[in-house]
């Protein structure tokens, strides 16, 4: 079965040689020859790229997609793929004009194994220096066995599934999966606050996706600290276990809105009682970033949530990107946009900086970007995952970067 749509997109820059000017020779007069030192090995010289090729998987599928019938949320999932294409179209060509060819390969994927599969014998693919996507977990459990059989490097541009899910020591996981953001949150606790009179109380309603969230930072915190941790299946029930005097730290660990709310609810009331209210510091799960919750509330419990991502519109690089993604598209650039490029500049500058080399500086070569922040550790069956994450507090009724 052929892709419906393949792009070829060549990105040729123009080398500039400098010139090297004249050596003049000034002659020394005699003195004792200096002994000799032991030479340092010489470097290893870098095999750079002529041309790299980078290949992007994408699941455009807009053949699927009737105007005349589409709901908004079947557009915006269409909008997703051709936002974060152009946005990575973009990160490659800031990095090409600092010198390196490149040779982009966009496959849609249609979101469908049978297509991923017909790629393993095409011969721009199997030719590529690295591979970006597929985008969705089913995609990227599919391909590690091409991957580990090719020692082919895959990046997961936007999954936050665990990399023990995929097992494969090729793959770049970019998105911080829950764990990750559960040992963050549970060691700002352990920095921040005093086990002798703070009490850590996880509120956990037992589904399999809130305990993902909750198991990092009982571990932690149980394991690592002397903190008391407490843990009730809803607020209701931690009401009436409540100590006046002591400051309580409350994890919640559901992004289910049908629970949170309630639970915000409870916690503002209980923080705020006129009688005098309990000392409440709140920790949401990271889901939070995108709800909608009474952000008064939120401000007024202290609340901190856990983010892999934060756009500064003030800054000038971004006032920049958004500049040259309005010229060339017409439009302005969603959150895909902003991933699309991170990803494509630092795997671009990877690439034209390291050559064949690259894989050894993804651990190295740390990134401050747009959207996302890079760090990554490696394992040797997991493969390079990224650690950067930072925490959001509500403050003038806006979310800020804590650290």
């Amino acid at each position: 079965m052929n892709f419906k749509k393949v792009y070829w997109l060549p990105i040729l820059f123009t080398v500039i040689l400098s010139a090297c000017s004249p050596k003049i020779r000034t002659p020394k007069p005699e003195t004792k020859k200096p002994e000799e030192k032991e030479k340092p090995a010489d470097k290893k010289p870098i095999k750079k790229f002529s041309q790299a090729s980078v290949s992007l998987l994408v699941p455009f599928k807009l053949d699927e997609l009737n105007l005349k019938t589409a709901t908004k949320a079947d557009i915006e999932k269409y909008a997703m793929p051709i936002d974060f294409y152009q946005g990575f179209k973009l990160g490659l060509d800031s990095a090409a004009a600092q010198g390196l060819n490149f040779k982009l390969n966009v496959f849609d994927t249609q979101d469908d194994n049978a297509h991923i599969s017909t790629l393993y014998k095409n011969e721009r693919f199997k030719e590529s220096n690295i591979i970006i996507g597929p985008v969705f977990p089913e995609g990227l459990k599919f391909i590690s066995t091409y991957s580990k059989e090719n020692n082919a490097l895959i990046v997961s541009p936007l999954a936050a599934t665990e990399p023990t899910e995929f097992n494969n020591p090729n793959l770049v996981s970019i998105v911080n999966n829950i764990g990750l953001h559960g040992k963050k949150v549970a060691s700002y606790i352990a920095k921040s606050f005093n086990p002798a009179n703070t009490i850590v109380v996880i509120i956990n309603p037992k589904k399999s996706e809130d305990e993902q969230f909750a198991a990092p930072v009982r571990n932690y915190l149980k394991n690592s600290t002397k903190f008391v941790v407490q843990e009730y299946a809803s607020a209701y029930t931690f009401e009436t276990k409540m100590i006046k005097g002591k400051q309580y730290v409350v994890v919640v660990t559901s992004s289910d809105r049908a629970f949170v709310l309630p639970t915000i609810e409870k916690l503002y009331k209980l923080k705020n009682l006129p009688t005098g209210g309990y000392n409440i510091n709140l920790f949401g799960h990271p889901n939070w970033v995108k709800q909608n919750f009474p952000t008064d509330k939120l401000q007024n419990l202290n609340t901190i949530i856990s983010s892999s991502y934060k756009i500064d519109y003030k800054s000038s690089a971004v006032v920049t990107f958004i500049k040259k993604y309005r010229y060339k598209y017409g439009f302005e650039p969603g959150e895909y946009a902003f991933k699309g490029f991170d990803i494509g500049y630092y795997f671009a500058k990877l690439l034209a900086n390291h050559g064949e080399e690259y894989k050894d500086y993804i651990v190295k070569d740390k990134y401050k970007g747009l959207h996302n922040n890079f760090s990554f550790i490696h394992d040797e069956k997991l493969g390079y995952i990224n650690t950067s994450l930072i925490l959001l507090k509500f403050k003038n009724f806006a979310l800020n970067p804590v650290e």
